[in-house]
């Protein structure tokens, strides 16, 4: 055998055992094939939602015709975001606390962007997050603006659903869903939004500062109409649309800081007072800011963003720490330092709560909420957070 030939020999004799030691060391660490997955493979939810879930309302500014919203397990950052479920065109989100449906109230157009309206209140299901069907509103009146809670509430046990409209003119459409179908509307001069009152009824917020609450007979329409004392100062210190609800006791905040309570419980709203968070009416400095600003446990605190640099007109900006007001004591007990910028809050359900953070840029911080230590980050959880809904709330 001349040289050359050896060579060429020992190397492919190199080259069979190699291929057989990694064939063989291929075959030790995968000793199966992997086994083929089911297509199509669809993952439930559990039909009760853990305190830890919460819904995050997306109503991504760069395509609003698609917004959505993200249900979230908080508890951890791994695996956090459990599906979601469309809420299309400045819809309105509002999942039952009591049963297995999540409701939203959507607009369509038959053409994307033109075309004849449909507004709708589409029906989830929670465990599998998959469509049950709609109720069609009609009139085309539903109110479309940035997502408000209230703009969509339940009232009647969760059997009635209450649709705020702006046309401009205010009205409310009750909705049977139960039954599936709409019982009627009411008109709500001059007022706008609603806040679940008594076991059949709501209240809204007048341009002149007073209450107006309509009780609700058992066919949907109104029984009775009642207007309180002028208690929302419109041109000097507005509140915020968004109370943080305590049980049925609603706290709203102020554009300076004022939280003022109100017990919906009743035929009426009971007025419990309230207090200055921050002390003084200086021009600037440390005011609630934010679009969801406050937020209650089940212990009845109630948490508040707040902006050190707040000033007239800052009230969208956000904040960088939350405030824990001791209502009973009408006196703030604590302050939490936001690891970052912060747009909304909402504090979980339950003995042991989260309190999260949602920034500009769709990442959740979860706190929590007893001692406000910063436990984790939620990262990429949606484009835009406006409002959160804790389940169970």
């Amino acid at each position: 055998m001349s040289r050359r030939a050896g060579i060429l020999a020992a190397t492919l004799l190199f080259a069979a055992a190699s291929a057989a030691t990694n064939g063989a060391n291929a075959q030790q660490a995968f000793p199966q094939p992997l086994p083929e997955e089911p297509i199509p493979a669809v993952a439930t939810l559990p039909e009760r939602y853990p305190d830890s879930y919460v819904f995050v309302h997306d109503l991504h500014f760069k395509s609003i015709l698609d917004g959505r919203a993200a249900i979230v397990d908080v508890s951890s950052p791994a695996f956090a975001v459990k599906g979601q479920v469309p809420v299309a065109q400045f819809g309105t989100l509002l999942p039952s606390v009591s049963g297995s449906e999540i409701y939203t109230g959507e607009t369509f157009l038959s053409r994307l962007t033109r075309g004849e309206r449909t507004d709708v209140i589409s029906i989830w299901d929670k465990a599998t997050l998959a469509p049950k069907g709609e109720i069609v509103l009609p009139g085309g009146k539903r109110g479309m603006f940035v997502t408000l809670k209230n703009a969509m509430q339940f009232t009647n046990g969760e059997k009635w659903m209450l649709v705020f409209n702006f046309t401009p003119g205010a009205s409310v459409t009750v909705v049977d869903l139960e039954g599936r179908k709409v019982l009627g509307d009411i008109d709500l001069p001059g007022c706008s939004l609603v806040y679940p009152t008594g076991l059949r009824g709501f209240t809204s917020l007048c341009a002149d500062g007073t209450l107006m609450t309509v009780l609700l007979d058992a066919a949907g329409a109104a029984r009775s109409t009642t207007s309180s004392k002028a208690v929302n100062d419109i041109d000097n210190d507005p509140w915020f649309m968004t109370p943080a609800m305590a049980g049925r006791t609603a706290w709203f905040v102020s554009f300076k800081g004022r939280l003022r309570g109100f017990d919906l419980s009743g035929d009426k709203p009971r007025d419990l007072g309230g207090f200055a968070m921050v002390p003084g009416d200086a021009a600037k400095g440390y005011r609630p800011g934010g679009w969801q600003v406050a937020s209650a446990d089940a212990a009845g605190r109630v948490y508040v963003l707040m902006d050190p640099n707040g000033e007239p007109g800052s009230h969208k900006n956000g904040g960088t720490e939350v405030w824990v007001a001791d209502t009973a004591k009408k006196a703030v007990a604590r302050k939490i330092a936001m690891k970052n910028h912060t747009l909304s809050i909402e504090v979980t359900a339950g003995a042991k709560p989260w309190l999260v953070a949602a920034r500009p840029d769709g990442n959740l911080d979860v706190y929590d909420a007893n001692s406000g230590d910063f436990l984790h980050t939620v990262a990429e959880v949606v484009n835009d957070p406006m409002t959160m809904t804790a389940a169970g709330k």
